[in-house]
């Protein structure tokens, strides 16, 4: 488990350009990528880990309604204020084990949080649990240095849940990240149609 006081990085949080997806050319590369990730209809997404809101509200922009969960309650005040008058509700929670009783979704949508737990492989069993017939994961996910995690070993993690699994890599896409990168990004999308 990686330690970092949220709570303490949530103000500044933002002025990273892959988080706040303040300028407007990596804003419209995340939409893209989510309009090739999420179903075309409106759908209950998950965003696990959802920091401040950014993903959340791209979703929400794309008609879909949003239930985000993230362990620092400064992050969730902030993605409540970013999303306010969306159909979005934010959670207080563990991402590896969220607050949503027996609520199912569409998608669960995690980003830059598998990589960070202490058990990704039980995370995912979880995550894969609650998911609607015909849902998906969609993990963004990556090695920087000397931690995260690979798109192999995110990809093992899933195949035995029986999902189809593609990987997109995403270093190449500079938008996506204000800036060129050299280290491991990627998507993997597990389906279980």
């Amino acid at each position: 488990m990686v330690d970092v006081d949220w709570d303490a990085e949530a103000e500044s949080f933002d002025e990273e350009a892959d988080h706040g997806l303040r300028d407007p050319e990596v804003r419209g590369a995340w939409a893209e990528r989510l309009r090739g990730w999420l179903p075309e209809r409106a759908s209950d997404v998950l965003d696990l880990g959802c920091g401040t809101g950014s993903l959340s509200l791209l979703a929400a922009e794309q008609g879909h309604r949003v239930t985000g969960v993230d362990s620092s309650p400064a992050m969730v005040e902030l993605a409540r204020a970013k999303l306010a008058g969306r159909d979005a509700a934010f959670l207080v929670g563990d991402a590896a084990m969220p607050p949503v009783g027996e609520q199912r979704f569409d998608v669960v949508l995690v980003r830059h949080v598998l990589w960070a737990l202490p058990d990704p492989g039980r995370a995912l069993r979880r995550w894969w649990g609650l998911l609607r017939p015909g849902g998906r994961l969609v993990l963004v996910e990556g090695v920087w240095g000397s931690v995260g995690i690979s798109a192999e070993r995110v990809s093992g993690l899933v195949e035995p849940l029986g999902a189809r699994v593609l990987v997109e890599r995403l270093s190449g896409d500079s938008l996506l990240w204000g800036k060129a990168v050299e280290d491991e990004r990627y998507a993997v999308v597990a389906r279980s149609d």
